[in-house]
Order: structure tokens, then C-alpha cells, then sequence
């Protein structure tokens, strides 16, 4: 007996309704080629939808950004007719950049299923299949053997955060870094190291805070590792967990070497300290699918969380880890085609050489980051200084790193056909979130734009 639900799947008629829908989505948005000014004719149309929402969210949007539904690659059309270079992604959801063929094709398959969103009560398919996939490459390296799906890098943080109390209970406090960004739910916006981000909200004193590296002290490590011995020393048995981001996102996309991690994870484990990397915005971007894979510091890690390119949040964890019914739930974990669409994510950059010391996204970041180089030597010199990064994220400072030469530099950069953002604060910074589809012909392009646009603010 076939079920209905193989027959639809194995159907003729819909797996060619399916390659059709592709097939012609894609050529059409092939025709979109490279950055594109604004259509005069479509101004007032643009203007009034930005209007709109602005006037519908209570504030209004960051760029006058509303887009189609086209694109190619990392090119995205915009209502006004224009056409930017993304290398922001929505802040890193668009990993495989716009309309890649694999995604498309992933949610459409996941659009026909019975259901819009899925649950953590009534998974379909497409929940085994990003999980096993998520867990079985995660696992390399590491000690990680379970993951549990929600919606979003926030919830899975919370998550994260309730496995690590429970399993330490009564202890509540959590080491985390300073400029750190977790998330902007009322727990999150406590371990967030930004005052900007929790107007109003109450203190609740429970997180303590330890330097990141920093690469003009000799002393980082040594530094930063008496903090945490300290916090450790006056918080007895009152520590819940160590949480950090390989890499700061927020905090300025700063880097550290393994040298720095493996200390400060050693007085962890030494003092059962339970250890959360918050990989939100790194994962699938440093060369590895987990950073901590690529600083080869999985051993001692406990509970990871992710999200963003993968469509839909993931609190993965240890045996050790595994919460007692009912501590995370959730009504949904992801609509049917984000499902399906991030275990397609996965399978393209495991499986098609993005990963390791030679592969695409190492190329990427070394061609971009070269580039950005090249113009601080020459035409932007003293305009691009500290250039740093892992894989597809990259950062420099623009001028002299104050606030409005960053926002200056983003709307001169957006006006000339090239979406990024801020981040970091003293010294405010660009950061580039780049599509690993980027091609050497692309970043060419967003490399003489930075340098139109560093020059006109500049000048």
C-alpha cells in the first residue's frame, strides 16, 4: 500500500510542475546582472510602500528597502527598480544568496506539504531530515549528539541557557563576554552587553562579564582568563554556565585564536562549568559548519546554538544535556518549506567543497579580504584600517571608526548599489556578511563601490 502522501512526492505531474516552476523562476531572475540605479517612473511607487510600513511597524525601516521577490546571486531587486549587491543577507539568513535553484526547489517540495508550519508535537519529514542532518555534521569533532528546532537564534539561545540551570540547578549566574550579543528577548537582552538594547528593562544581576580577545594587548589571555577565575572564586557553585561567540557578531566581529578559548574552556571543565557557543551568525561562515570546529575546540563545548542560514533556530547539545520533559518545547519549529530549505542549505556546503582550508568559502574571504587590503594601501588609504574576519564574515573600520563616518559610509554604500551594516562601538564598524555564491567578478564590483563610496564620504 502507497500512502497519499508518498504519492504525492513520487507524482509525475508534480515533480514536473515542480522543475517547471524552477526552471522558468530562474531564468527570469537570471536577467537581474549586477547593481542597477532606481527607476525615476517608480519612485513615488517605492516611496509610498517604505511609507507603509514604517507608518504600520511604528518605525521606520533602516534603508528605503522593499524588495520584489527577484534576485540572482547576491544581486537583489528592490520596488524602485534598482538593483544592490546584498552582503548583509537579512543579517545572515541568505547564506547561498538570492533565488539559488536549490532553495527554490527545496520550498517549493516543502510548500506542498499538508501543513504550513510544523510543531515539535506533530513533525513531518522535512523535521527528521534538517535534524539528522544538522546533528550527524555537527557531531564531528565535537561531543554534540541532539538538537531541538525553534524558530529563531533567540529562542534557541533560551534554550540553551534553561538546559545548562537545570542541569546546575540552584546556580543562575552566567559568564558571558563583554560586547556580546545573545538575542533581544528579555533573558537575552541581559546577557547582550549593550544598554542601547535594554532601555527600560530591569537589571536582573545575573550575568558577569569577561574581556574578549583583544590583539593589541600582550596580556589578553592572561587577562582575561583572571577574570574568569575571579568570577569563579566569588560565585561558588552559583555559576550556570560560560556562554561566547567564536567570533563577535555585534560586539564588532572581532577574532580570537584558539589560544584564547582553550584556557578559559579548561577552568570551565576544571570547575564544571557547563560551556554554550552562541553560533548564531557563525554557522556555515568560518570555512567549517561550526566554528568551533574550525578553532578545534569542539571537545569542550556542551550546548551550541544556531540559526540564520539554517532557516530556522537549533539548540544542540550532549547527552549530557539532554533536558528533562517538558524544560523546551514550543508550539512551532519552522514552516514546512524554511524546513525543507535548510536541510538544502546543508547539503549544498557540505557537500559541494565550501568547507576546509582550500575550499569556496576560504577562496571567498581571501579575494575579499585581499581587496579591502589593496584599497587601504592605495586609493583609501587612511579610509579602511583593521580588516578582519573568518570566512564570508568580514569587518574593517571606515575613517576614524566614529559613529556617523559607519553611518555615513552605510548610506553612501547603499546609494551606490551595495547593502551592509554596523557593528562594534568604539570603533564603529562595517561588517559584510558575503554570500558564498560570490564570485571574484562580484566582489570587484563591491570593492569599487566601497571605494566610490569610502571617497564620497571622505570628501
Amino acid at each position: 500500500m502507497t500512502l497519499v502522501g508518498h504519492k504525492i512526492k513520487s507524482a509525475a505531474e508534480v515533480e514536473n510542475a515542480i522543475q517547471g516552476l524552477v526552471t522558468q523562476t530562474m531564468k527570469i531572475n537570471r536577467e537581474i546582472t549586477g547593481p542597477k540605479d532606481p527607476n525615476p517612473e517608480l519612485a513615488s511607487h517605492s516611496q509610498k510602500l517604505i511609507e507603509q510600513i514604517g507608518e504600520l511597524r511604528g518605525r521606520p525601516l533602516f534603508y528605503p528597502y522593499v524588495g520584489t521577490g527577484a534576485g540572482n546571486g547576491p544581486y537583489v531587486e528592490l520596488e524602485d527598480g534598482s538593483v544592490k549587491i546584498d552582503l548583509v543577507n537579512g543579517i545572515g539568513i541568505n547564506i547561498l544568496g538570492h533565488s539559488h535553484p536549490k532553495l527554490i526547489e527545496a520550498a517549493v517540495r516543502g510548500s506542498l506539504e499538508d501543513v504550513v508550519v510544523q510543531g515539535n508535537l506533530q513533525p513531518n519529514n522535512q523535521y527528521k531530515e534538517i535534524t539528522e542532518k544538522l546533528v550527524t555534521l555537527a557531531s564531528t569533532g565535537t561531543r554534540l549528539k541532539h538538537a531541538w528546532l525553534s524558530t529563531c537564534g533567540t529562542m534557541a539561545n533560551e534554550n540553551a541557557l534553561k538546559l545548562c540551570r537545570q542541569k546546575h540547578s540552584p546556580a543562575r549566574k552566567i559568564v558571558a563576554m563583554k560586547d556580546a550579543f545573545a538575542g533581544r528577548s528579555t533573558m537575552m537582552a541581559e546577557v547582550t552587553d549593550n544598554p542601547d538594547y535594554k532601555q527600560g528593562l530591569p537589571d536582573y544581576n545575573e550575568v558577569l562579564r569577561v574581556d574578549f580577545y583583544d590583539a593589541k594587548n600582550p596580556k589578553s589571555i592572561e587577562n582575561s582568563l583572571a577574570q574568569l577565575r575571579e568570577h569563579i572564586e566569588k560565585n561558588k557553585n552559583d555559576i550556570a554556565c560560560f556562554t561566547f561567540e567564536p567570533m563577535q557578531g555585534e560586539g564588532g566581529y572581532r577574532v580570537a585564536p584558539r589560544e584564547f578559548f582553550v584556557p578559559l574552556l579548561e577552568l570551565c571543565k576544571a570547575n564544571k562549568i557547563p560551556v554554550w557557543a552562541d553560533e548564531v551568525q557563525t554557522f556555515c561562515r568560518t570555512g567549517e559548519l561550526l566554528a568551533i570546529q574550525k578553532l578545534r575546540i569542539g571537545e569542550y563545548v556542551d550546548v551550541v546554538t544556531v540559526a540564520k542560514a539554517l532557516k530556522v533556530g537549533a539548540t544542540i547539545y550532549t547527552a549530557e544535556y539532554n533536558p528533562k520533559p517538558g524544560l523546551i518545547a514550543g508550539t512551532f519549529s519552522g514552516t514546512s518549506a524554511a524546513l525543507s530549505a535548510g536541510t538544502a542549505v546543508l547539503r549544498e556546503l557540505s557537500e559541494n567543497q565550501y568547507f576546509g582550508a582550500t575550499g569556496k568559502i576560504a577562496d571567498i574571504h581571501n579575494y575579499f579580504v585581499d581587496g579591502l587590503n589593496m584599497l587601504a594601501e592605495t586609493t583609501c588609504k587612511g579610509l579602511i584600517s583593521e580588516v578582519e574576519g573568518l570566512g564570508l564574515m568580514v569587518a574593517m573600520t571606515p575613517i576614524d571608526g566614529t559613529k556617523d563616518n559607519m553611518m555615513n559610509t552605510l548610506k553612501a554604500l547603499f546609494k551606490n548599489g551595495l547593502i551592509t551594516f554596523g557593528c562594534g562601538h568604539g570603533p564603529y564598524r562595517i561588517r559584510f556578511l558575503i554570500p558564498a555564491v560570490m564570485t571574484q567578478k562580484d566582489t570587484q564590483v563591491a570593492l569599487k563601490i566601497i571605494e566610490k563610496s569610502l571617497i564620497e564620504v571622505k570628501g
